[in-house]
């Protein structure tokens, strides 16, 4: 089971309110209790036997900013970095400490996100993999042959969306190894993407059932006999510029550097006393003790 970590932890933060989740001294801890109570739901309910978060060591690589300079933009801070709640930026190293007394491996890499992460870990390690996040991007990560899922928590974990191929033809019309075209084409103001103007979902994925993929819709263009309808190839000709860079910003890196990890789920704390003070310095023990004892169920 692969976790994007800051999926999940930033759901955590807007779903559960600060005024019911402090420590002692009054920090807030929703973030870190709901992020936790995930964890507990997934290993219980999914009962893998290997788990990997992933982190986000670079939020907005340069490599995707050069290709297309308003990836992500409207979301950086005046005084750079990405801009994150001021409660939930201290929550981030509780969660990685908790994580690292339970035994859970952590991992990112310099210069990608926590979605490239994710996807070398998808082809790099033994099948089955399920993915979770709330990141529509990855779907394009699933891989029938190989047995690789995304458990989709869009709308919460307790209502997870368990997804295969037919599940993103049935939600999008589209495979999933076309989606990262497809969403090109829509594109995803989230992510600063524009998209094609005036193309919206229908007509992308019908146009990725036609030509296959960009590189066959750009080919298409240039053949007078292809049978665009004058005003989508106008659309698609003034955006060739965009589409030329487009999938290469939005497909997921599967080569990402990464050292050799240790997967397997623990059955039980590797640092019990570690996680006891975590617990009572935060104000934890709930979650801490839902997390040990799903762990504890796998054995």
């Amino acid at each position: 089971m692969l976790i994007d970590a800051p999926s999940l932890y930033f759901r955590a933060y807007f779903g559960i309110p600060e005024s019911v989740a402090k420590a002692e001294d009054g920090t807030p801890v929703n973030a870190v209790r709901g992020f936790l109570d995930m964890l507990a739901t997934l290993i219980r309910t999914r009962r893998p036997d290997r788990m990997v978060c992933a982190m986000d060591h670079d939020w907005r690589p340069d490599w995707r900013v050069a290709l297309l300079p308003s990836y992500k933009a409207h979301r950086l801070a005046p005084e750079g970095g990405e801009v994150v709640p001021d409660t939930l930026t201290p929550q981030v190293p509780m969660i990685l400490d908790v994580l690292a007394a339970v035994g859970i491996t952590v991992v990112g890499a310099a210069g990608y996100e926590a979605d490239d992460v994710l996807g070398t870990l998808s082809v790099t390690q033994e099948a089955p993999v399920e993915v979770v996040s709330g990141d529509r991007d990855l779907f394009q990560l699933i891989d029938d042959a190989r047995g690789v899922r995304l458990l989709y928590v869009g709308r919460g974990v307790a209502k997870l969306d368990d997804c295969d191929d037919t599940a993103v033809r049935s939600r999008y019309g589209v495979p999933a190894d076309r989606y990262a075209d497809f969403a090109a084409l829509r594109g995803d103001p989230s992510d600063g993407l524009p998209g094609v103007p005036g193309v919206g979902e229908k007509t992308a994925a019908r146009l990725v059932d036609r030509y296959g993929d960009l590189d066959g819709i750009l080919a298409a263009l240039d053949d007078p006999g292809s049978g665009f309808a004058p005003g989508l190839r106008a659309k698609l000709n003034a955006s060739r510029d965009y589409l030329a860079v487009a999938p290469k910003v939005v497909r997921v890196a599967l080569d990402v550097p990464l050292p050799e990890l240790p997967t397997t789920l623990p059955t039980a704390p590797v640092a019990p006393d570690r996680l006891l003070e975590l617990a009572e310095r935060w104000n934890l023990a709930g979650s801490c003790r839902r997390l040990v004892d799903a762990l504890a169920a796998q054995g």
